[in-house]
């Protein structure tokens, strides 16, 4: 796996020592415990267009390579999730939009894909006991935050993957670049080593190589 855009040192070596291969969280809705905070003007505007868009994003490639390769991701991702996800067309519109919302913030795929696992284990309608929702357990005080506060839209798919990797986005730009802390923060146990480690061993579950066997679906 390569190493994660920024991913402290620390932060790799906590996740090889601490963390196993796999960790599933079938039960678990972690985030539940984010902080209230001001958002730069950038993340408040991608949260506010989140809301009003429906319809999931198309990606668009510059040349034949780029979307073959994308395909190919594709096709591994859903063998990967298609017991979590059993719905074909479903599984096609969730994957689509996680590349592209993670990649329209900065982040790597393989690395919200991890996140999800962790945060609902894929379940749309999943609700913390503080009230996270949906696929990235986002709070609901980020629709009142950016919107007109309808917590209900943290159902929607693009809805909830926008706001998740944003926030995302804006914690790792606070935390200058360090995945590890930035994920401690999106659970609310900032610098605690048991939520960034079972995000960095989910995301191996999702490492896409051309070269590599395809890897058995996690649990």
């Amino acid at each position: 796996m390569g190493v994660t855009p920024g991913l402290s040192r620390r932060g790799l070596l906590l996740a090889a020592a601490g963390a196993p291969a796999a960790v599933a969280w079938p039960g678990a809705a972690w985030a539940g415990a984010q902080i209230e905070e001001p958002l730069i003007d950038s993340a408040r505007t991608a949260l506010s267009a989140a809301i009003h868009n429906t319809a999931p994003p198309v990606p668009e490639f510059n040349d034949t390579e780029s979307r073959l390769r994308y395909l190919r991701w594709l096709g591994a991702m859903g063998d990967r999730i298609r017991r979590k996800v059993p719905d074909r067309q479903e599984r096609i519109e969730l994957l689509q939009t996680i590349w592209y919302e993670a990649r329209r913030s900065g982040l790597e795929v393989s690395m919200v894909l991890g996140l999800i696992q962790v945060e609902s284990n894929f379940r749309k309608f999943a609700v913390s006991s503080a009230g996270a929702r949906g696929l990235m357990q986002v709070m609901p005080f980020w629709t009142r935050v950016i919107g007109d506060g309808d917590a209900g839209k943290l159902f929607h798919m693009q809805t909830n993957l926008r706001f998740g990797c944003v926030i995302l986005r804006h914690y790792l730009d606070r935390e200058r670049g360090d995945l590890f802390m930035t994920l401690g923060r999106y659970n609310g146990s900032r610098g605690r080593a048991p939520y960034p480690n079972a995000v960095f061993a989910n995301q191996r579950n999702y490492v896409f190589d051309d070269r590599a066997p395809t890897a058995v679906a996690p649990a």
